[in-house]
């Protein structure tokens, strides 16, 4: 007796898009991003390094103009603020997409206690920020000698 059987195959439910909205909301999508999307259109990605004698900050800033950014330390907090102009254009016509973020942007670091705040200087070239601050000088334990006075 041949008899056919029929199956029905279900497609069991999706997590992944739910799942990582999940994650995004608890842990955040960005967690080395020190600015939250309230206070900024963009933040520039940065490197920090720690070398022997000073820390190293390198920001990505393309398009933004070096004169127009402002560098504050105060109470150990490093404070980069700026912005990226729109790109006007004299040529007609409409964008097909825009990726571009502009407006203006603010990150802070809270250094160390080593760091010498008198000491740091910034540059930038091919739309890197550098921002060099140098560690202050280490002090050295030193034995204090009791008189005995008697």
């Amino acid at each position: 007796m041949n008899q056919i059987r029929h199956f029905a195959f279900r497609r069991g439910p999706s997590f992944g898009g739910d799942l990582r909205a999940a994650f995004d909301h608890v842990f955040g999508s960005d967690i080395s991003a020190q600015s939250t999307p309230a206070e900024s259109a963009w933040a520039p990605r940065v490197d920090i390094r720690e070398e022997e004698g000073r820390f190293l900050i390198l920001a990505d800033v393309p398009g933004v103009d070096l004169a127009d950014i402002e560098i504050q330390m105060d109470r150990n907090v490093l404070s980069i603020k700026g912005e990226r102009k729109a790109y006007s254009s004299q040529t007609e016509g409409t964008y097909a997409r825009v990726e571009r973020v502009t407006g203006g942007f603010r990150r802070s670091f809270t250094l160390p206690d080593s760091a010498d705040a008198d000491g740091i200087t910034a540059s930038g070239r091919h739309g890197v920020l550098e921002i060099a601050i140098p560690k202050k000088a280490q002090s050295a334990p030193r034995r204090i000698a009791i008189n005995a006075a008697g």
